[in-house]
């Protein structure tokens, strides 16, 4: 299907700069713009590529000034990238979903399943567990004893949720997800082995959740670990024993959390960041990639990089330093050779 470039702009509410009957019919990367598609401009390092761009429209935010001639059409938002998603919505929003029950799926008579619900080839699902309306339980999916799940929750392939799990409206778990393993509770013994603790709590994730593929997200010891409204988690995440995440948080590959940290509203953390257990995140922390957290953050909405992570200022200026070790090495032995030299001659009244 084709839209003009007036037609977008109405949708999005914004400006047209150049022709607003030019079409496309697919998104490209500004890059590798080509004619007939749609591209955006959100980040300043990516400039270059407006000028040359073969893309027929470009989403740009409205305050970009070009430096130079441009030859698509300019669509001027409040938030390109936001657009860009609100555009990408709707091209989606035409993928047909699955239907009905597969007769190569498990479903426990005691299951209660919406009329609506999808459940594809080997999905599996426990007695007690309640399935809302609009669900779709990708190709072996399996929902453990007395889980609840959601109206319009997505669980794409093999993801597993363990028992007793509360999954709330319009979730998206990607394949291979686990909510709800046990936490890594162990008691040492007096003979040096280990004694597992039994994980009798669970894992509720509140409206707007979504879980990247092959991320876990671990049952409390007791209580619930919870994963608040809204919160946004990549892939390959572990998310430990009754830990809390506030509304609105976005979590970057391969980070991990330890157990029974309380992390606030709206933060950002990169990729590879780690954070010991028992601490407090306030709310809109940002986190470096590879940020190591050892200790509580009290003060809301600073950005925090390195390992210990420090403020981002005191860690900029450590490592312009660091940077420079092997220099300021070198003149600490110059000067230690001079010390000695003079040393020596006061010691020998030269």
């Amino acid at each position: 299907m084709e839209f003009s470039a007036r037609q977008i702009a109405d949708y999005l509410q914004g400006e047209v700069e150049g022709d607003p009957t030019v079409l496309v019919n697919d998104f490209s990367k500004i890059e590798e713009g080509r004619p007939g598609t749609i591209s955006f401009l959100a980040n300043p390092r990516y400039e270059s590529y407006i000028y040359e761009s073969k893309s027929s429209i470009v989403l740009v935010n409205k305050t970009f000034i070009p430096s130079k001639a441009i030859n698509a059409t300019l669509i001027r938002v409040d938030n390109a990238y936001e657009s860009l998603a609100k555009l990408m919505t709707l091209a989606s929003a035409g993928d047909k979903p699955g239907k009905g029950i597969s007769s190569l799926a498990t479903i426990h008579p005691d299951a209660q399943l919406a009329d609506d619900v999808f459940a594809d080839s080997f999905v599996s699902v426990a007695a007690g567990a309640r399935i809302g309306a609009g669900v779709q339980l990708h190709s072996k999916v399996t929902v453990g004893e007395n889980v609840t799940i959601g109206d319009g929750c997505i669980l794409y392939p093999g993801a597993v949720i363990y028992r007793d799990t509360q999954i709330g409206r319009n979730c998206v778990i990607h394949a291979n997800a686990v909510i709800g393993s046990d936490g890594f509770g162990f008691a040492p013994t007096d003979d040096g082995s280990y004694r597992k603790i039994p994980q009798l709590g669970n894992v509720i994730l509140e409206d707007d959740v979504e879980i990247g593929a092959c991320s876990t997200v671990d049952r409390a010891t007791m209580g619930s670990t919870i994963i608040s409204r809204g919160v946004k988690i990549d892939n390959l995440v572990q998310v430990a024993h009754n830990v809390e995440i506030g509304e609105d948080s976005v979590i970057a590959s391969q980070t991990g959390i330890a157990g029974s940290t309380k992390i606030g509203r709206k933060v950002m953390f990169g990729g590879q960041v780690g954070i010991s257990g028992h601490l407090l995140i306030a709310d809109g922390t940002m986190l470096g990639a590879q940020a190591g957290v050892g200790s509580s953050i009290k003060v809301p909405g600073k950005i925090w990089s390195g390992s210990p992570a420090v403020p981002m200022n005191i860690f900029r200026r450590s490592y312009v330093v660091s940077k420079n070790l092997p220099e300021l090495q070198n003149t600490i032995n110059a000067l230690k050779k001079q010390v000695e030299a003079l040393e020596k001659a006061v010691m020998s009244g030269e």
